[in-house]
């Protein structure tokens, strides 16, 4: 049975961190979306890339969601914490206990929904003061029953990895790593 997983793109988002995921989720045989939060599908990463998303969030059913996935980079996260109608959606997402994951800076917005509140967590050095409630940790990856967390560019593989392995079990993540030439830790 395919799993279906939708991540939040806003401008400034770190382009790593959210196509990694996107690459090895759709390697995986994973179907997830890209969704902008703008009116429009197009979306300019932290580095100035103009790409297009797969849905505009205005028009776009979330009730088949497996997994919700924010991508971190500024001022990306900060446009994602604002924008209330993915608030609403990751509230309610979690409160029926779905999925929800974050990298980099992203993981503050799970903490301002109270998602953390006594939770094992990680993000960007300089956002861990930002993990309101959360028992900090230093991992690349941090599985905390339904929410992940995970610290960055350099920990993006690690993260999509994880993901996988959550959906669709850990030989699937080891497969997608040993094609893609990746050890696993």
């Amino acid at each position: 049975m395919s799993k279906k997983v939708y991540i939040f793109l806003a401008d400034g988002f770190e382009d790593i961190e959210g196509l990694t995921v996107v690459d090895l989720m759709r390697r995986a045989g994973i179907d997830i979306e890209t969704v902008s939060i703008r009116e429009s599908r197009e979306i300019t990463t932290s580095h100035g890339i103009e790409m297009k998303t797969d849905r505009v969030f205005k028009e776009t059913d979330f009730s088949d969601a497996d997994m919700l996935v924010l991508p971190g980079g500024m001022p990306g996260t900060k446009y994602l914490g604002e924008y209330q109608p993915l608030c609403d959606l990751l509230r309610d997402f979690y409160g029926r206990g779905g999925k929800v994951a974050a990298i980099c800076a992203a993981p503050t917005v799970l903490a301002s929904l109270g998602f953390l509140e006594g939770r094992n967590a990680t993000a960007y050095p300089s956002c861990m003061e930002g993990l309101a409630g959360a028992k900090p940790s230093l991992e690349s990856v941090v599985i905390d029953g339904n929410v992940t967390t995970s610290r960055g560019l350099g920990t993006a593989i690690d993260f999509a990895l994880s993901l996988i392995g959550q959906l669709l079990g850990d030989e699937k993540a080891d497969e997608i790593a040993e094609s893609v030439v990746y050890s696993r830790k």
